[in-house]
């Protein structure tokens, strides 16, 4: 979005906020332009969908340049997270599932969030939900990492999916079973 300057501007009456950002009142466009070419400076559009639009007196180049910087300062702040994906079938052993809920442990601790996927083929495409999903949980049990549920189970293309992430809130102290 380019901002409109001096008399780019369209609205007949602005509400105008000096160099110093001191709110000065709605005041005509032309009394505006006026006080900012007294100073020197330009009259610069930063809120064109208010009523009235709110401009600022300053000098175009500098304004620019700090909107930029705080652009990018935001953009360093971000951090990036990616959706790794984990495919398990039916079938899958108890070892190997323990090796894919170990990489996904990982992951979790990186902050990554995490697409279990449950692979259907053939006739197994037709079997129970409720057996389907006590397949994808058998994954989730094994997982160390504290998560939450991101996407609930859902239906894909392929089979069922369950989205987690880390969960950041209170860790869960593992229920111990005593024997009598």
């Amino acid at each position: 979005m380019r901002e409109r300057i001096n008399n780019q501007i369209r609205a007949s009456e602005v509400r105008v906020i000096s160099n110093e950002g001191v709110n000065l009142g709605v005041l005509s466009i032309k009394e505006a332009l006026a006080q900012a070419n007294a100073l020197g400076l330009d009259l610069i559009e930063i809120s064109p969908n208010t009523k009235p639009p709110i401009v600022k007196i300053a000098e175009y180049g500098k304004y620019k340049y700090e909107q930029n910087k705080k652009l990018k300062k935001a953009k360093a702040g971000a951090k990036t997270t990616e959706t790794k994906a984990i495919q398990i079938k039916i079938g899958t052993g108890d070892n190997d599932l323990a090796l894919k809920a170990r990489k996904a442990s990982e992951w979790l601790k990186e902050g990554h969030r995490i697409k279990v996927e449950l692979f259907l083929s053939g006739r197994s495409k037709y079997m129970p939900d409720a057996f389907l999903k006590e397949r994808l949980d058998r994954v989730l049990h094994l997982i160390t990492e504290n998560y939450k549920i991101a996407e609930d189970y859902k239906k894909g293309p392929k089979g069922p999916t369950i989205t987690i992430e880390k969960d950041k809130g209170v860790i869960i102290a593992p229920i111990s079973k005593t024997i009598e």
